[in-house]
């Protein structure tokens, strides 16, 4: 699993993580230590209120997040999210937003990300942080 895995995904060569499919968003963008996706927001998405439901965002930060550490790893690597804080800072009802998923810090056992997400306007909508763990087949 390695940034051209990442990008055979974007180029359609093979599927992408099925969660993905199920939420509608897309990875459009990969470089080492960074990752973009996009999400169509709709009323598919929205929580009782109307707005964009939290954990939709949370799983988009996550997805971005997730696959700029991917990007960094070497063949024989994977990881786990250990922790993901996530900021809200506006409603959103529909939109094209975007999430741009990068690595802060990358140690040997865990590295340290952030995920900005924005509403077209380039408002920033969400902010994330997370903590993924390599693991390696030993």
């Amino acid at each position: 699993m390695t940034l051209e895995l990442l990008e055979r995904i974007i180029s359609g060569e093979v599927p992408g993580a099925a969660v993905a499919e199920l939420i509608g968003m897309r990875m459009i963008a990969a470089e080492p230590g960074r990752v973009t996706f996009e999400l169509d927001a709709g009323p598919e998405h929205s929580s009782p209120p109307g707005t964009l439901h939290g954990g939709i965002l949370c799983d988009l930060a996550d997805a971005a997040m997730g696959c700029a550490n991917l990007s960094q790893l070497e063949e024989g690597e994977t990881f786990a999210t250990v922790e993901l804080k996530i900021n809200f800072l506006k409603p959103v009802w529909t939109d094209r937003l975007s999430a741009v998923g990068e690595v802060l810090k990358a140690g040997r056992t865990l590295s340290l990300l952030d995920c900005r997400i924005t509403d077209e306007s380039g408002s920033l909508v969400a902010y994330a942080t997370s903590t993924c763990m390599t693991l390696r087949e030993e």
